[in-house]
């Protein structure tokens, strides 16, 4: 069947046919410990009994009417994601990548109402990932993700591209041309590289300083996967736009941009959209989700977890230092970095029925559901120190 798709995949030659909380079911019938979450999706497992019901209520009501109308699942949705954040306003989508879209395209249309048509450049880092549309490989940082998809090869779409974590880069490249800063608060396909939080403060004093705008791309590290709802929140800072998505829907398709009023009131009707953005089968399963991240109780397990996780690698760290040379991240998006090849311990991981993700710079990431349990993760652990002791 394989032979119908288009080959932008290279898929492994394995296939679930269901899912229980953080285990995945393949078809010859072997069950794996899932510490991949769908690259950060199923932020609550699979066939979430919570989800389950109100994806199901919601079915025998109604799915999808467009943005033509009024959609009150929407505008519940959205009044949570205020009350959980620093938002005043939020446009539904269906993606990361639209989402990215999106915010360009708001940073630029910001600047443009406000009578000032020369800030058009977005100041974005290295080993940065923002999606696979045009807008999204130009704001990435990799040249095989661009090659051969642009007019011409040098295109840089408005972008300027600066060093993580470097702060006399940031301000050197500022100019009256420079409308806002596009920054992941942790690198997830670019391995789990963590932005400090200084660095964080100093960006938002830099853009208040300037009168430009901040923008974090939480698609990945948002939705409770650092044990804050946001991972901005670690830094106490409040950022003017935000992309969200992956954890937003549990594994149902939906991508959200938060923004504050004032850059809210310089949109207006027909100015951007998204037919199936927000509509009522995936809004109620989002609340669903948000209701069960924000609780105390799965914030607090995710740090809990993701400490007792860098304790625990560490000492294996320690016992093999040819094999891995450290873990970094923030509650349960964590990154091993690897001496051996990523690829191969990944492999062995998933021989060990084990599933984790790979990324850039060598590094083997843990997205594991924000609910997993001790004892789920002690045997991760455990998959994890066999295959450390193979190489």
């Amino acid at each position: 069947m394989a032979d119908y798709l288009l080959s932008t995949y290279s898929r492994i030659n394995l296939s679930f046919t269901h899912g229980k909380g953080a285990w995945l079911y393949s078809i010859d019938k072997k069950k794996y410990l899932d510490f991949a979450s769908g690259i950060a999706v199923n932020c609550l497992g699979h066939s979430n009994p919570i989800l389950i019901e109100a994806l199901r209520q919601q079915s025998k009501k109604l799915w999808h009417t467009s943005n033509l109308y009024e959609i009150s699942e929407q505008e519940t949705l959205a009044k949570e994601l205020c009350k959980l954040s620093f938002a005043d306003k939020v446009f539904f989508c269906n993606s990361g990548a639209e989402a990215t879209d999106g915010i360009v395209k708001i940073i630029r249309r910001f600047h443009y109402n406000r009578g000032d048509k020369k800030k058009k450049k977005i100041i974005v880092f290295d080993n940065a990932f923002h999606g696979r549309t045009i807008a999204g490989i130009l704001a990435g940082s990799s040249n095989k993700h661009r090659e051969g998809f642009l007019p011409h090869a040098k295109a840089k779409g408005g972008f300027i591209r600066i060093e993580f974590n470097n702060l006399k880069s940031l301000e050197k490249v500022i100019d009256s041309q420079t409308a806002g800063v596009f920054i992941e608060p942790i690198q997830g396909e670019g391995g789990i590289n963590v932005a400090t939080l200084k660095f964080l403060k100093e960006i938002r004093k830099v853009c208040n300083r300037k009168k430009i705008l901040m923008a974090v791309d939480e698609v990945q590290c948002g939705i409770g996967r650092t044990g804050k709802f946001f991972a901005h929140e670690w830094s106490y800072i409040k950022p003017d736009l935000l992309s969200t998505a992956k954890g937003l829907g549990g594994g149902f398709p939906i991508g959200a941009i938060l923004l504050r009023k004032k850059i809210a009131m310089q949109i207006k009707p027909g100015s951007h959209g998204s037919t199936f953005g927000g509509n009522q089968l995936a809004s109620t399963v989002s609340l669903a989700v948000i209701k069960e991240v924000s609780k105390k109780k799965t914030l607090n397990n995710v740090i809990n977890i993701g400490n007792y996780i860098k304790i625990e690698i560490n000492k294996l760290i320690k016992k093999n230092p040819h094999v891995l040379e450290g873990i970094f991240g923030k509650g349960l998006m964590l990154g091993l970095k690897c001496k051996v090849s990523n690829i191969e311990f990944v492999e062995k991981l998933r021989e060990k029925r084990l599933l984790v993700v790979p990324a850039a710079n060598n590094v083997i990431r843990l997205l594991p559901p924000l609910n997993i349990s001790r004892e789920e993760t002690n045997q991760a652990l455990d998959s994890i120190r066999e295959v450390m002791s193979e190489f």
